[in-house]
């Protein structure tokens, strides 16, 4: 063997063993992830329990009396990190998530974890323009993975049969529980600012009877089925948007509206 291809054999091995150090690498960040979403839920539930539905013990920051009382099951969470707002959850499947906003960055949770470490997974959050108390439409934004974590399972609903399936999400925010009944399933992109054209992710220009309606009509122009559902002005929306692969700049949004 001549000393050319012992260099390319050595080169070779080297590729693959970075390359497996790598997989295992990004392998032990997921189960890591999920371990700890876990442990939230975990937690989240335990604390439910002991509460025994008892919500008339008020948290530290409910305190005031015309503010609202934080529902028991959120409090430690609460506690550990006070940017969580609420929590999602899509039944069979993977969508099972704390929803955050941190207040002085918006993309905050784009690469963080509940604990505020980096993961490059982050975590489902809220729009910077939106508040989970007072806006009508709540524009919630989460990664799709390769790994199948975070909004990869909303890629499903392209498909009307999984739609049929899953025809709910449930968004329960500190302070309320809530079930949303799906409107629109869409495939949009991120647009440049000066281009004419609806904008799905501009949510806060909603907030008129003739601008919720028009949003809704824009949105049904673009649904890739009919699920017979639909909003109107006094509804509240939720809207999951994730990257989508087909063209650049994509996104796929779910639509759903509060029963």
């Amino acid at each position: 063997m001549n000393k050319t291809k012992k260099i390319l054999i050595a080169f070779s091995v080297l590729l693959l063993v970075f390359s497996l150090a790598g997989i295992a690498r990004n392998l032990l960040r997921d189960v890591h992830a999920q371990k700890q979403i876990e442990e939230l839920a975990r937690q989240m539930e335990n604390t439910e329990s002991d509460a025994g539905g008892d919500t008339e013990t008020p948290p530290l920051m409910a305190e005031k009396a015309n503010e609202p009382v934080m529902l028991p099951e959120f409090r430690e969470l609460y506690e550990r990190n006070p940017d969580i707002v609420g929590w999602l959850t899509i039944d069979d499947t993977r969508i099972d998530y704390p929803v955050m906003q941190n207040p002085q960055d918006g993309e905050y949770y784009l690469h963080r974890d509940f604990d505020q470490e980096e993961n490059p997974n982050g975590l489902p959050f809220l729009d910077i323009r939106n508040r989970v108390q007072d806006s009508d439409v709540l524009l919630i934004h989460g990664h799709n993975m390769k790994s199948g974590m975070m909004f990869a399972d909303l890629m499903n609903y392209k498909e009307e049969s999984y739609y049929r399936e899953h025809p709910t999400v449930r968004f329960n925010t500190l302070y309320e529980k809530a079930e949303y009944e799906i409107v629109a399933v869409i495939l949009s992109e991120v647009f440049r600012k000066s281009d004419d054209v609806f904008k799905y992710y501009q949510v806060e220009k909603a907030g008129t009877p003739a601008e919720f309606d028009s949003y809704i009509r824009n949105i049904k122009e673009l649904a890739l089925y009919d699920t017979g559902v639909t909003a109107q002005y006094g509804d509240r929306l939720i809207v999951l948007s994730t990257c989508e692969y087909s063209t650049e700049n994509g996104r796929l949004a779910v639509i759903a509206r509060k029963r």
